[in-house]
């Protein structure tokens, strides 16, 4: 039976249990299909692979002003030939396949230099391409010579490990955080900067290639549940499994350089997980009532200057009165605020806060449950 059939929902069958011996939330530091070698067979949920997109730079690239561009020029990312590219593309999608659950599923990501070689190695290979996401970049770099098109997007292709395979695809929750519309593939999601660039020494960035958190969470929630093993086989300094440990999923990270293994292990250690409440509707497949949360307010089911916090009480934000929330000198929704707290790119207010009433915390949510049934 082919896959098209079950999307919407797509994962009916009981989750299976990570195999044993997996060495789950953990850095492999070896060469990808050497480490991936090493893993059972059919043995992870899904993979993401950031592999070298091999740019063929010629000479250094300079700013209008003077400034030279850190590009990309490691040895990682030099191949002699298209040929030595293609081979070495041939035998990680290999592993990368053979250590896929059947129902697995790989992501991939590329630039026009490597993407449409990738593409029809993986279908050679046997994967099954599902969608081909365009990333456009909300801040690209300029083309500083003016030769072309600025190249503001990059180019992912989703593929399950064959035609038959019954893929995860989380469509209800894809549809809540696009604001109940259908999650399209075309995403705009801005490149990786500010506080969220992993520095090395001396302050510069630590990887030239590090991409946006925002990304591998939509992803991750799309594809995975709680609990599902991500294997991440070119790891860099580590946003895959930062984004899932953040979202309670178990992953593996392949990496050879020694300096990005470090700040890889350094920056899970100190990504937060989500509220458990807050991962409960990321699961949720009931669509929940369109009311404000300034309907609370007006009619007195939360007074203003009152105080929100988390189940754990971690944070605390005070109501405004015109039903925006404020914590740290910051003002927004109890989305945004929520996402800011935990350093998120989205939030679900509703039931990461809760309000003290009687001897205890009360939920947002069972409090808009209450004004909904008034209502009736």
């Amino acid at each position: 039976m082919s896959a098209l059939t079950f999307v919407g929902n797509v994962k009916k069958r009981a989750k299976a249990a990570p195999a044993e011996g997996l060495p789950l939330n953990r850095i492999l530091q070896d060469d990808c299909v050497r480490a991936m070698a090493s893993l059972p067979d059919a043995s992870v949920d899904m993979i993401f692979a950031d592999p070298p997109y091999n740019l063929q730079l010629g000479g250094d690239l300079f700013r209008p002003e003077g400034s030279r561009v850190d590009a990309v020029d490691d040895d990682w990312d030099k191949f002699d030939t298209f040929q030595a590219y293609d081979d070495f593309t041939k035998a990680w999608l290999k592993e990368a396949r053979r250590i896929l659950k059947p129902d697995g599923t790989l992501w991939v990501i590329g630039s026009y230099h490597n993407i449409f070689r990738v593409g029809a190695a993986l279908q050679d290979e046997g994967y099954w391409i599902l969608n081909d996401i365009v990333w456009r970049k909300s801040n690209p770099m300029p083309n500083f010579r003016g030769t072309r098109f600025t190249n503001a997007h990059e180019t992912l292709i989703w593929a399950s490990r064959s035609e038959d395979s019954r893929y995860t695809f989380n469509y209800r929750t894809m549809k809540a955080l696009n604001d109940d519309l259908q999650m399209r593939s075309d995403w705009v999601i801005p490149i990786c900067s500010g506080g969220e660039r992993v520095k090395g020494e001396g302050g510069s960035k630590a990887h030239p290639t590090q991409k946006p958190e925002a990304l591998l969470y939509r992803i991750l929630l799309a594809c995975t549940n709680k609990g599902d093993v991500v294997l991440d086989p070119f790891f860099g300094t580590g946003t895959t499994g930062a984004v899932a440990r953040r979202l309670g999923r178990n992953w593996i990270g392949i990496e050879r350089e020694t300096k990005y293994v470090k700040v890889a292990n350094e920056r899970i250690a100190s990504t937060l997980e989500l509220d458990e409440s807050a991962m409960k509707t990321m699961v949720s497949k009931r669509a929940q009532p369109k009311v404000p949360f300034g309907a609370l307010v007006e009619t007195g089911m939360i007074e203003p200057g009152a105080i929100l916090t988390d189940s754990k009480r971690r944070w605390r934000a005070k109501v405004g009165a015109d039903a925006s929330v404020e914590l740290s000198g910051k003002q927004g929704s109890i989305h945004q605020i929520g996402a800011a707290a935990q350093g998120a790119p989205s939030c679900n207010g509703w039931t990461f806060w809760h309000v003290e009433q009687g001897e205890g915390l009360v939920c947002l949510d069972d409090l808009r449950q209450k004004y909904i049934s008034a209502l009736d």
